[in-house]
């Protein structure tokens, strides 16, 4: 078999999960349930007269679930290709995997489809629910077949995505945060070619053609109307989406063909090498003595062993250089003072800095007084750029939580977790030393977003009340996705549970908002009658929530905060559509602060409780 044994094991094993077909079961339901609440929606605010109305709406409906579906496909397909091999490393199973028989092509292609797997199933799970849509009218079987071949090939090249960072970077934070920042630069790239960076043409096609060809939201939007828009200028291919099938086929093939050349050449990696052959390199030194690989014998690495061993050290070699002096707090000293996520993630900092530009750009170009003029001052920001800036937002929040749910569960599968929790360090030393240590490292993340948003205030885009609900705001958010995380990591043993779950999250409170946005502004009425269709996906969110967050350590204040963020989520997005901005500020910060409470709290007062562990008086 051309992926070998590692994705044959997959398929025999996973079908014997639960949670396989708990995910589907979810996921359709979801869908169904998102499907009755527009529904419920449109007759609840709008008369329905005749065929017409229903087709419409069939239409609407499939343009707004077909780029829900692709986010999340593209979003869990990356994080689960790039979390399945980190996994392998951070357990030090993937040196067992390259010590076996099977090429290179089974173990990157055997991971790559493995992680997938679920993802694709999930998929032609939900093609029936489509498949019903086209009974309301307004959407037909060609139209389900291009979203459904956009989605497939978007997945395939999410997931080389990933599983390229993976095999390439050691640290599990920089595999995750690489994907996502490579995923929004992807993204906003083809938003900036098609906002006319390059022109109206380029190469003898538009610009417009040149974005549905590159970015899979705008190919499946493209897919997702009733008529295809042709372009004459690309020959046979007729269509951007098309030409986006063959480009994201191509950019998968070239992906997974490095990783396949490379994988034994990064994996194991040098550090790993050097650690485990306890032999320096060239011209280095231990303890003074200095060596040179051409030149060892084994009486040499023998002695070289025996001098530097601790006895030999504090007898015949004192220590001459001063010792670092560690802080009160261990914990936030080693965050801080040492290389704990690898010196590689300044390589993630300056990644993320291009796409701070990317973003900073594109809100410049919006605010010109060009643009401003043809857009008004009231909505000073257009489409082009909203979406790249809000990825932006997105991606910090991702990357902070990615950091702070990796800080605990590659604490955990390096063995080291157990000695710090044998140590004398007190539960609140450990957390505040690793939310220091998170905001420390991720500083860049958290202060990019809220200088872009002075920028925007400074360019007039907002006024100076709403950059202050903003900056506080976002200050919220980043101490809820860190603590979130913080909370995953500590519940949850497996390591990719946990970075599933907590990326998961809040990918889904994003998605969930930016959904119930659509559906609002697309079948318009008024607000105050649509609580009532809605209730029941709110209801579905405030279980999802408390199960994920509240399952494994149950409390009163998880079970009331799972069950308000979500009803009080739904009255702040009336109040942004409705431009009550200190009805906005003031439900976010106090419903997303009693969850971070609810969170932090157990974890410092009750902390083995929060680490999932059980006593008893006898132990």
């Amino acid at each position: 078999m051309f992926v070998g044994p590692v994705f044959a094991r997959e398929v025999v094993t996973t079908p014997r999960r639960t949670r396989f077909f708990l995910m589907r079961t979810i996921y359709v339901g979801g869908i169904f349930l998102l499907m009755c609440t527009a529904w419920l929606v449109l007759a609840g605010t709008q008369v329905v007269r005749n065929v017409g109305d229903t087709a419409r709406f069939g239409s609407i409906l499939f343009q707004i679930l077909a780029p829900l579906q692709l986010s999340l496909a593209l979003f869990f397909s990356a994080m689960s290709a790039a979390s399945a091999v980190s996994q392998e490393k951070d357990k030090k199973t993937l040196l067992l995997l390259l010590l076996t028989r099977m090429q290179n092509n089974e173990l990157v292609l055997g991971k790559l489809f493995a992680a997938l797997l679920n993802i694709w199933v999930m998929l032609i799970s939900a093609l029936p629910l489509f498949v019903m849509m086209t009974l309301f009218g307004g959407v037909s079987l060609g139209q389900i077949f291009r979203v459904y071949a956009v989605t497939f090939f978007s997945v395939l090249t999410a997931g080389s995505l990933g599983t390229f960072f993976s095999f390439w970077r050691e640290k599990t934070f920089q595999t995750l945060a690489l994907t996502a920042v490579s995923i929004v630069i992807w993204l906003a790239a083809c938003e900036a070619v098609g906002s006319g960076v390059l022109g109206n043409q380029f190469l003898g096609i538009s610009c417009h053609t040149w974005m549905v060809a590159g970015s899979p939201l705008r190919a499946v939007l493209s897919a997702a109307y009733p008529i295809a828009t042709l372009d004459p200028a690309l020959g046979p291919l007729q269509t951007g989406v098309n030409v986006f099938l063959i480009f994201s086929l191509g950019a998968a093939l070239l992906l997974n063909m490095v990783a396949i050349l490379r994988v034994r050449v990064w994996n194991p990696s040098q550090e790993v090498k050097q650690k485990h052959e306890g032999i320096p390199n060239t011209g280095e030194s231990i303890w003074g003595v200095k060596y040179d690989l051409q030149q060892d014998t084994s009486s040499q690495v023998a002695d070289a062993a025996r001098r530097s061993h601790v006895d030999a050290r504090l007898t015949t070699h004192p220590a001459t250089a001063e010792s670092r002096q560690v802080w009160d707090n261990p914990i936030v000293w080693r965050e801080i003072c040492t290389w704990a996520y690898g010196n590689k993630i300044l390589f993630i900092r300056v990644t993320y800095l291009v796409l701070a530009a990317f973003a900073a750009g594109g809100l410049y170009f919006s605010l010109t007084d060009s643009n401003r003029a043809q857009i008004g001052l009231t909505s000073s920001i257009n489409a082009s750029t909203t979406i790249p800036v809000t990825l932006f937002f997105l991606v910090s929040l991702v990357i902070v939580n990615a950091l702070a749910v990796t800080s605990i569960t590659n604490e955990r599968d390096g063995r080291s977790l157990d000695l710090l929790l044998a140590t004398d360090l007190t539960p609140r030393e450990f957390i505040l030393g690793k939310l220091g240590g998170i905001f420390w490292v991720a500083k860049e993340m958290i202060l990019a977003p809220l200088v872009l948003c002075c920028g925007l205030c400074w360019g007039q885009g907002i006024s100076l009340e709403s950059l202050c609900f903003l900056l506080l705001g976002l200050v919220a958010m980043n101490f809820f996705v860190a603590m979130l995380g913080i909370h995953y990591g500590m519940s949850y043993a497996n390591s990719r549970t946990a970075i599933s779950l907590s990326l998961g999250t809040v990918f889904f409170l994003f998605v969930g908002v930016a959904t119930c946005i659509l559906l609002m502004i697309s079948f318009s009425g008024s607000f105050q009658i649509q609580l009532a269709p809605f209730l029941a996906f709110i209801l579905g969110g405030s279980l999802g929530l408390y199960v994920t967050v509240g399952a494994r350590n149950p409390s009163t204040a998880i079970f009331m905060a799972s069950l308000l963020v979500p009803f009080m989520t739904f009255y702040a997005i009336v109040s942004f559509l409705l431009h009550y901005t200190l009805a906005v500020f003031l439900v976010t910060t106090v419903t997303y602060g009693f969850l971070t409470a609810a969170l932090f709290i157990p974890a410092i007062y009750e902390f083995d409780f929060a680490m999932g562990r059980t006593t008893t008086p006898n132990e």
